[in-house]
């Protein structure tokens, strides 16, 4: 895991937002794995030896919300310190407490970031991690 190439792996169900989501972090020199479900990302760290360094995860997904994909997150210990950033278009308070709670690092709007921003916010995270 370098800091020059960092690994995100981003959870988005919406297939239009997970392709400019994904393209947008590649142009930023960020290594990219593409989930558009919970299970499929769980599937993928069971299956993979090598780990990312941050979790994009949009909240609502098809197949599970945010607190059940923490929940499997917590379940495995080589898992539990993984950094989640939850970017949602919803948040009421205790949703958001709930999540920080569980480990989630931050609970972010879409409505209220720019793409930029929360890749900036993201490997600012990363780095600052590593050293």
């Amino acid at each position: 895991m370098s800091t020059q190439n960092p690994i995100i792996m981003v959870i988005e169900d919406e297939d239009l937002l997970l392709q400019a989501i994904t393209k947008k972090l590649s142009l930023n020199g960020i290594t990219v794995i593409s989930c558009s479900n919970g299970d499929q990302a769980i599937l993928y760290l069971e299956n993979h030896t090598q780990l990312p360094d941050a979790i994009w995860l949009d909240y609502y997904l098809k197949d599970m919300n945010g607190l059940e994909f923490m929940s499997k997150l917590k379940e495995k210990s080589q898992w539990k310190h993984l950094p989640v950033f939850v970017v949602s278009n919803s948040a009421s308070h205790d949703k958001v407490n709930r999540m920080l709670a569980i480990g989630a690092k931050k609970y972010l709007l879409k409505a209220e970031y720019r793409l930029d921003d929360i890749i900036k916010m993201m490997k600012t995270f990363i780095i600052e991690s590593k050293i």
